[in-house]
This record gives C-alpha cells, sequence and structure tokens, in this order.
C-alpha cells in the first residue's frame, strides 16, 4: 500500500520552513511556528484529522504574523497534495461529522457558542469559500496584539489566508462557514476542527473503489 507521506522545504525571504506529515499516522504533532494561538490551532488540526504533523516555522514576526501563518498554509497544502499520491481509491470528498447526528454527513462542528462547517474535495482545482465571518465586529488592537493573537476579530482574516494558501497548494476545493458565535478563539478553533474531520474522512481510502480513481474524468 502507498506510503502516504510528506516532506516540505520551503525557504523565502519571509519564512523558512520544514514540515513532514503523514497522512496515516495516529494525531501526534510537534508545532513551532512562534505565535502560540497558532501552533495550538495546527495541533488540534494533526489531532482531529488524526495525521502525525512536525512543523517548524521561523518567519519575519517583528514585521507581522502573515507571512508566517501564510506560508504553514502553503506548505501544509503542499505536503498533502504529494502525500494523497494519484489519488487511487480516496474518498476524495470530505464533510467530517455531525456531533448531533453522525450518520447525516455534515460538517458541523460546535465549539461552545459557536458552530462552524467545513467540507472539502482533493479535486485537482483550487477554490476557497469562506462565508459568515465578514459581519464580525472588527476592533482595533496593541502592535503585540496584531503578531501574536492570531484568534482576535482583527485575525480573522489571517486564519482566511491560511486557508486560502492551503486550497491552492493543495488543489482542493474547500468550503468553511461560520454559521454562528461570538468569541474570536471559539470561532476560529471551530474552523479549525470542521477543516480537521473534513479533511480526516476525505483522506480515507474506500475500500469499495479498489485503487480506481474517484472521478469519471480519468484523473484528478
Amino acid at each position: 500500500m502507498q506510503d502516504r507521506r510528506a516532506q516540505i522545504k520551503r525557504v523565502t525571504n519571509e519564512t523558512q520552513i520544514r514540515l513532514k506529515l503523514d497522512l496515516d499516522g495516529r494525531g501526534q504533532s510537534s508545532i513551532q511556528t512562534g505565535i502560540p494561538f497558532f501552533d495550538h490551532m495546527l495541533t488540534l488540526f494533526a489531532k482531529h484529522a488524526v495525521v502525525d504533523l512536525t512543523l517548524r516555522c521561523k518567519g519575519d514576526l517583528e514585521v507581522d504574523a502573515h507571512h508566517t501563518v501564510e506560508d504553514c498554509g502553503i506548505a501544509l497544502g503542499q505536503a498533502v497534495k504529494a502525500a494523497l499520491g494519484d489519488k487511487a481509491g480516496l474518498r476524495r470528498y470530505g464533510s467530517g461529522f455531525d456531533p448531533r447526528n453522525p450518520f447525516t454527513g455534515e460538517a458541523y462542528v460546535p465549539m461552545d457558542e459557536c458552530l462552524a462547517r467545513c467540507v472539502v474535495d482533493f479535486s485537482g482545482r483550487p477554490f476557497l469559500v469562506w462565508r459568515g465571518l465578514d459581519s464580525l465586529a472588527f476592533r482595533r488592537v496593541t502592535p503585540t496584539e496584531k503578531q501574536q493573537d492570531m484568534s482576535s476579530a482583527f485575525r480573522f482574516g489571517l486564519a482566511r489566508e491560511f486557508f486560502q494558501g492551503f486550497a491552492n497548494e493543495a488543489r482542493c476545493n474547500l468550503h468553511l462557514e461560520l454559521l454562528y458565535g461570538a468569541e474570536p478563539h471559539h470561532v476560529v478553533e471551530g474552523l479549525f476542527k470542521a477543516f480537521a474531520k473534513a479533511v480526516d474522512f476525505a483522506k480515507q481510502r474506500d475500500p469499495r473503489l479498489a485503487g480506481q480513481l474517484p472521478t469519471t474524468k480519468g484523473t484528478l
């Protein structure tokens, strides 16, 4: 059976990233990006997507957290694409689970007062849909918060850059939606957990396909 692992080295004038990924791991991770909240998000992604992830990033945090977060999304997307290989036998579509009814195929994930939804399709076509977050109130933040606090309302746009980078490089359709919620930490965490569960399902092999590609096109 195909070994679904990948290693990515990405070096620019803004970030230096080394990443290891095992799609068939056990949810173990070791993350160091210099942004504690972002480390937390990537750690829970690995746990709930049931992948093993090691990531080291040295970024220009003295400028802003933007390059670090976006480039980590790019590197993770590249790793997932590489690890999926030819995609033979892949489920392809992932909508995670619904805690209210795990058989409905809906990717609703609650986080206290928030409810987030994610659907992914490893289609070979990059596209991000980002709904329900633009209406949330923005607030002024200090330079320290701007650099470190990805969970603040100001940083919802930063989370979007991570998911956009991932979708572009994994070449997948990625739909993320906040149905409701208010507390910034809960909103971002809910989105990452929904993302993780959708990826977990989509990356699995479907034994009924017996190595066939999950498409009528003949290629993904």
